[in-house]
């Protein structure tokens, strides 16, 4: 997956009513072996990886590279959130002008979902790519299957481009454009958090 390559790497961390936004960490480990290694996170991802196999895989600082943040809540990683360059060769990269389309992506542990914080992230990234990088629309595609995803990215702003086959499922394939009224840090708990969808680590839709 390209890497996000127009915008200043790394930033300082982004503040919100509850979260922290900020690069992956060595502290972070454990968690990014529970966010692959759960079956609820999998289940619309291409699956859960075995445990052992990520503790031999994972590096001992994973996930650092340009554009993906790590989600903080009381000082323990909760999910990631991603942007990343959308490759050309995918289904999606013919359905709009441009190259390299910037893709949203987001994995949330379990204990996290229903509380509001993937949108609470997700908006602050979207605020911060529109300041970075002024003027450029952000794409995400996520399983149909995947409701609430889905409804987070409806809530987010996301509209429709198409729906298409890919990974042996339907995908919905959506847009943002940052010339409509900037999406806001949420400051109020939205119900409903999403399983994933986007651009992963080593995961596919």
């Amino acid at each position: 997956m390209p890497e996000l390559d127009r915008v200043l790497w790394p930033p300082a961390p982004i503040t919100t009513s509850r979260l922290v936004l900020r690069v992956s960490e060595a502290r972070d480990r454990a968690a990014f072996v529970d966010l692959f290694a759960s079956p609820e996170v999998g289940r619309h991802l291409g699956g859960a990886r075995p445990r052992e196999e990520l503790e031999r895989a994972v590096p001992e600082v994973p996930g650092r590279r340009p554009g993906l943040f790590v989600v903080e809540l009381g000082g323990a990683m909760i999910g990631t959130v991603t942007l990343e360059r959308r490759s050309a060769d995918r289904t999606g990269g013919d359905l709009l002008p441009g190259d390299g389309l910037a893709e949203l992506g987001y994995m949330f542990l379990p204990r996290a979902w229903g509380a509001g914080y993937a949108a609470e992230a997700c908006a602050a990234v979207l605020d911060w790519f529109a300041d970075a990088s002024p003027g450029e629309r952000v794409v995400l595609c996520t399983q149909v299957a995947n409701s609430r995803s889905l409804r987070l990215a409806r809530k987010l702003g996301f509209t429709e481009v198409a729906r298409f086959e890919e990974f042996g499922a339907e995908q919905w394939f959506g847009r943002w454009d940052p010339v409509a009224p900037p999406v806001r840090r949420a400051r109020a708990p939205l119900p409903n958090g999403p399983e994933g969808a986007g651009p992963l680590l080593h995961n596919d839709h």
